[in-house]
């Protein structure tokens, strides 16, 4: 394994301010900016932390790779990450942790940055169960359709697709997916968990993640026929009001 280098020499310029927040605020300054940052003191060079005017967005913060000169921000929003995004020009950051931080929302924070920043999910301030729901299954669509896995993202495309789990909460374990008809931990007691092939072979179902084979079928569509006929009676009423209130 490679030597970690010592971010002093691999972010000379940082250091020569003193600490990430620092260069930070040197590099907003040059367009008229200031930013709410703070150091992180364990590890100042490659650390800053950012502070919205919004309170459900919090766990905000700027750092740096350790191994190449690269630096990554995240934003979330009731513990559910909004913004996550990579660059290797420090410039770029200021305009989207000054957004973030001012409240704006997440299309303007698009707007500002130039890098992908957005992760699919849409915010919900007061964090009502229908809503949450609704932001993962964006997150999870759009995770899919960048995995490039022809097999993964027909599988989510079709779990969406079906009202009945659409008004599931989606989660994956080792790309497995499953169902809970609560957005927080603890999950719901699992009744299906679905794995995609990887090019040929088929989707294996089971009843939970890493638990025994149920079933092999060749296409999603199978899959997610077989996902609906597990899901527990209790549940069903409510999915189906949710995926109504989600369309």
């Amino acid at each position: 394994m490679s030597r970690e280098p010592d971010p002093a020499v691999l972010y000379p310029d940082v250091a020569a301010h003193g600490s990430l927040a620092a260069a930070l605020q040197a590099a907003a300054a040059e367009h008229g900016m200031s930013l709410p940052l703070a150091v992180t003191p364990s590890d100042p060079l490659r650390h800053a932390t950012i502070t919205s005017v919004a309170p459900h967005r919090h766990s905000s913060y700027v750092t740096a790779w350790h191994h190449e000169r690269r630096w990554s921000v995240y934003g979330s929003s009731n513990d559910r990450l909004m913004i996550c995004g990579n660059t290797k020009d420090v410039r770029a950051l200021p305009p989207v942790i000054r957004a973030w931080a001012e409240g704006a929302g997440l299309d303007d924070i698009r707007q500002a940055a130039a890098f992908d920043l957005l992760t699919g999910r849409f915010e919900v301030p007061d964090n009502n169960p229908a809503d949450v729901i609704a932001s993962e299954w964006q997150w999870l669509l759009k995770d899919a359709d960048d995995a490039d896995w022809p097999q993964y993202q027909a599988l989510i495309e079709s779990a969406h697709a079906e009202p009945k789990l659409r008004g599931l909460y989606p989660f994956t374990s080792h790309w497995a997916l499953s169902f809970s008809n609560t957005p927080e931990p603890p999950f719901s007691p699992p009744f299906v968990s679905i794995s995609s092939p990887r090019e040929a072979g088929d989707y294996t179902i089971r009843e939970w993640a890493g638990g025994p084979a149920l079933h092999h079928v060749p296409t999603a569509g199978e899959a997610i026929a077989i996902a609906v006929g597990r899901i527990p009676a209790e549940l069903l009423q409510t999915s189906s009001e949710r995926a109504t209130q989600s369309l």
